[in-house]
């Protein structure tokens, strides 16, 4: 290969189907059309003298030659980004952007209305997509630009995946008001006696409690599972059946339907949240002014 007769604008093609996995899903990401980035593969492909991906099933999978040269490509394509980022300054009283974060049911809740508070004040031309993206595929969305931030639960990632905590919470129960069997505090005989709504975005499995009751040898009667917080809550509030959930969201959906709360009777641990972004994306100015509002507001509440 003579890197005189390699168009350096390539690498971010490259780089971006190797993230993608996709010749469509790169042009996406690159904003380009199928067909140019097709071109480019091509020449990549007359360049290396190699076919640098191969189709399997619906994915291009990589060569040999594409992985042993991806890191540096990616630490080139980084620097290239990170220099043209750290020369712009994001004002975020003037900025026209929009922002796409990854957030389940129980973070949108805790973290939605302070955020859009907050930049109805300080940025009112920045409009914000939730949408809630696989976990498998988080890293690939972040990598790609598909989101900026992402808050789940602490996952394994690989080292391009930054995270910070952002919340720490704890289990509690909820039982509907004048509910028979609790009277004042909840024993552990008593809540295990009860029938229980499990909330799961999973179809089957053991919840997170139920798994961590179950280490401990206890079972619960689970007779609904559903999928997210304030269904389960206006189930309890209309039956004997008790929720277990996390605190700070309990008490935001209480002041819509309340219910009663206890302190559950069996240890289990805090339910932390994270903050993930992109190495990609550490030094971008709008990335970094977004995390650190949802830092601070989410600290905060």
């Amino acid at each position: 290969m003579h890197i005189k007769k390699l168009d350096l604008n390539l690498f971010p093609v490259l780089e971006a189907i190797y993230t993608e996995g996709s010749i469509t899903r790169a042009a996406e990401a690159l904003n380009l059309t199928q067909p140019a980035v097709s071109h480019a593969l091509s020449r990549l492909r007359e360049a290396f003298d190699d076919p640098l991906f191969i189709r399997h099933g619906n994915r291009m999978r990589p060569t040999a030659i594409t992985q042993n040269v991806i890191g540096e490509i990616r630490e080139s394509v980084n620097l290239l980004r990170g220099s043209v980022q750290l020369s712009r300054r994001f004002d975020p009283a003037n900025a026209k952007k929009l922002f796409t974060v990854s957030l389940r049911d129980m973070m949108e809740g805790i973290c939605l209305p302070p955020l859009m508070k907050h930049l109805e004040l300080e940025a009112p031309n920045v409009t914000v997509t939730s949408a809630q993206v696989n976990r498998r595929e988080m890293e690939n969305q972040l990598a790609s630009n598909a989101i900026d931030l992402a808050v789940d639960i602490l996952l394994p990632s690989s080292e391009n995946l930054l995270h910070q905590q952002i919340n720490r919470d704890r289990f509690i129960v909820i039982a509907r008001q004048g509910h028979p069997d609790i009277q004042g505090t909840l024993s552990l005989n008593t809540y295990l006696a009860q029938k229980h709504v499990l909330v799961s975005s999973r179809s089957r499995g053991l919840g997170i409690e139920d798994f961590e009751l179950n280490r401990q040898g206890f079972e619960r009667d689970i007779r609904l599972r559903c999928q997210h917080y304030f269904a389960a809550c206006r189930v309890v509030s209309e039956t004997d059946m008790l929720l277990t959930m996390p605190e700070s969201y309990a008490n935001i959906i209480n002041a819509h339907v309340p219910s009663n709360t206890f302190s559950l009777p069996a240890p289990l641990p805090y339910i932390d949240a994270y903050l993930y972004w992109h190495r990609n994306m550490d030094n971008d100015p709008a990335n970094r002014w977004l995390r650190q509002s949802i830092q601070s507001l989410t600290n905060s509440h």
